[in-house]
């Protein structure tokens, strides 16, 4: 059986710490903060999303053992941007100033979003 090569998906316009929304998939419209991003994969680790349980057996460090809950990975094309003036998710527009900074700025309202 061959396996799925994973493909990275281009430059992703969200970093650690921003706010997104669900936007496809069993955890739609849930929002929370990016904690990780695997560029490699394109996926991302979102706070409170797509929760798993893991049972773990006893260990030295942890003696009882147990079940364990973690953040699983989603995709970054599931996600969106949410914007603070609006409240909602956004799609994202790159602007490059003169002196050649690049800025995030929200479609739907405008406004720039700053890196976190």
């Amino acid at each position: 059986m061959a396996h799925k090569k994973t493909v990275p998906a281009g430059p992703s316009r969200v970093v650690k710490g921003d706010r997104v929304k669900v936007i496809r998939g069993n955890f739609r419209d849930q929002e929370g903060t990016v904690l990780r991003i695997m560029r490699d994969k394109g996926r991302v680790v979102v706070e409170g999303v797509n929760m798993r349980k893991r049972h773990e057996r006893p260990s030295q460090a942890n003696p009882d053992g147990g079940i364990v809950t973690f953040e699983a990975p989603i995709h970054v094309s599931n996600v969106m941007l949410v914007d603070s003036a609006s409240g909602g998710a956004s799609r994202i527009r790159m602007r490059v100033e003169a002196d050649g900074t690049k800025e995030r700025i929200s479609v739907k309202s405008g406004n720039p979003i700053p890196k976190p």
